[in-house]
């Protein structure tokens, strides 16, 4: 399996509705590991590591969120880390 690190940035009303804390839930159900935190913008951001099925299937999750968001926009980069858990960190 390939191994691919991702940075997802989401705009819309992707604050105040549990867009983090579920995306963290589905990130640790299917075992990818990472992080996901709000930014002062508005937007939400994330980096995601794991097989390449699963950091797509967390994508196509994240331009839906969880019910109460309104996701506007999806931006994927490309990028590089190791981590170990997958985690809700501060507001940037």
């Amino acid at each position: 399996m390939t191994q691919i690190v991702v940075r997802i940035e989401i705009r819309g009303r992707v604050q105040g509705v549990g867009y983090r804390w579920s995306m963290a839930e589905q990130a640790r159900r299917i075992g990818v590991f990472g992080w996901v935190r709000n930014r002062s913008d508005g937007s939400v951001e994330a980096t995601v590591a794991g097989d390449q099925g699963d950091v797509d299937w967390l994508i196509a999750w994240s331009r839906r969120g969880p019910d109460a968001a309104v996701v506007e926009s999806v931006q994927v980069f490309e990028s590089a880390g190791t981590f170990e858990a997958f985690e809700q960190w501060p507001t940037v």
